[in-house]
């Protein structure tokens, strides 16, 4: 097949749903309108939010938030793939659920993913998360197909995590997504090398659209949003945290090529010890 056409949404969101969900739509048209054929958002494109009162106000069900009505009807109004990068909604149980949303070009929700991986730190100076006190985690890898793409798709902190990246690989995904709101400490010692790694090991595209900037909730976020190619070459990159658009072309015979190359999916043993 031939270069596909893609799109990274970098954010700002705030502690207004309407008004983020408002402010992605924007930038998934003008990007619709320069010919992109996908087109991805950040994690956590509806809600920055990090006191849980607030937070929890907020959220609402898969059936009754109305960022998925609004995605699913942008995608089917441009006739192209959206993958929502993650919305914060409220699960089964009462918590929370970090969930990636892929839409078609009609409309269909093709494919979701529960972040699997809880951002649990203590990055020191008083900055510190336990996204596992408010969010349940997933337990289900998944692949997606979109654009005439093998997606394989993750969420921010599974970036750490190489073994999801090789399961989803060697079933067949050629592109990683990466949908992120790393912070800035995280970000400057850790965000380019992480997305080239994953890409290296797998012979992989990845796409890494970022939140960035000061957020109302007080959180700081690194932008940067990204494109890897499968030699682990960056393809295209915001070289700064403001809201914006990134455009790349991605042709996946490049990624077979690179797994050609160096067979490291292959390669793989079984060991013992310590």
């Amino acid at each position: 097949m031939s270069a596909v056409k893609i799109a990274l949404v970098q954010m700002r969101s705030g502690t207004d749903p309407a008004r983020n969900i408002d402010d992605a739509e924007a930038m998934i048209r003008e990007a619709a309108a320069e010919g992109a054929r996908l087109v991805i958002t950040p994690e956590i494109t509806n809600l920055v939010q990090r006191d849980p009162s607030a937070l929890f106000d907020a959220l609402r069900t898969p059936r009754e938030d109305p960022s998925l009505v609004r995605f699913s009807d942008t995608a089917q109004a441009l006739g192209i793939d959206v993958l929502a990068g993650s919305l914060a909604l409220l699960g089964p149980d009462g918590r929370a659920v970090n969930r990636s949303c892929l839409f078609g070009p009609d409309g269909a929700l093709k494919a979701s993913y529960d972040k699997i991986h809880m951002f649990d730190v203590n990055l020191g100076a008083g900055e510190s998360y336990s996204e596992s006190e408010n969010f349940a985690p997933g337990d289900r890898a998944v692949m997606a197909e979109a654009a005439g793409l093998k997606l394989g798709l993750s969420i921010c902190y599974d970036v750490r995590f190489a073994y999801l990246y090789r399961r989803l690989a060697k079933a067949g995904a050629t592109v990683m997504t990466v949908p992120s709101a790393f912070t800035r400490p995280t970000g400057r010692a850790h965000w380019e090398v992480l997305l080239r790694a994953r890409a290296i090991e797998t012979g992989s595209f990845i796409l890494a659209p970022a939140q960035g900037g000061k957020h109302e909730d007080g959180r700081k976020t690194w932008g940067h949003s990204m494109v890897i190619g499968p030699w682990g070459e960056i393809i295209a990159q915001l070289a700064h945290d403001e809201p914006g658009l990134l455009y790349a072309e991605i042709d996946p015979e490049d990624a077979l090529r690179a797994r050609l190359r160096i067979p490291a999916l292959k390669g793989g043993r079984e060991i013992t010890g310590p």
